[in-house]
């Protein structure tokens, strides 16, 4: 036969929760740096993001002077092959119409273009 189980009270679990919350932030705290705490600024630098072989020759230049202001040469390189122009003109449309990249519609075409030809 089992035990009942014994009921603990509201605010002993309120009590309990706060010593979790007052501990994991101290240690947040304590995993700052000085100048976090200080609130001077921190900042990182990059690596520089090496051009991906597909991309790298001169016929590629519209793409990498467009693409790579907003998004990594990889998120290129990545999609799906073989998917046709269809695929590519959506694709730079949409960066366009939904994430308001600054591409010329004639430089859209051509991007587009120069993405279907090497990633079909």
């Amino acid at each position: 036969m089992m035990k009942p189980v014994r009921e603990i009270p509201a605010s002993l679990c309120v009590i309990a929760a706060l010593a979790v919350l007052a501990t994991s932030s101290a240690a947040v705290s304590s995993t700052r740096s000085k100048a976090e705490k200080n609130g001077t600024p921190v900042a990182f630098v990059m690596p520089d993001e090496a051009t991906p072989a597909e991309l790298g020759d001169a016929g590629a230049e519209i793409v990498v002077a467009n693409c790579a202001t907003c998004h990594s040469l990889e998120y290129i390189t990545t999609q799906p092959r073989g998917m046709g122009p269809k695929f590519w003109q959506d694709s730079v449309a949409k960066m366009v119409k939904v994430y308001s990249a600054p591409i010329e519609p004639v430089d859209a075409d051509a991007i587009a273009a120069t993405l279907a030809k090497r990633f079909g």
